[in-house]
């Protein structure tokens, strides 16, 4: 199974749909915010609203989304 590393790097590079292959499979905290910001990508603030919601995080304006990559990013430690 891939990562959250690996989804995250595919965040990084806009693939936001081979992104969300990895991250429904993850349960975790920082899976659901990476879930989230997935939707964001997408465009789905709705669906975007109940993956941060499930972990723990206030939604971001949509402009944002480069800035929470990041945060994700530091946050798990991935490369």
């Amino acid at each position: 199974m891939a990562s959250l590393d690996e989804a995250i790097r595919l965040l990084e590079h806009g693939d936001w749909q081979a992104a969300h292959r990895i991250v429904q499979k993850d349960s975790s905290s920082s899976g659901s915010w990476a879930h989230g910001i997935v939707h964001i990508m997408e465009g789905d603030m709705r669906n975007a609203g109940y993956w941060y919601g499930r972990a723990g995080r206030e939604l971001p304006d949509a402009s944002e989304v480069d800035a929470e990559i990041a945060a994700l990013k530091a946050e798990t430690g991935s490369d």
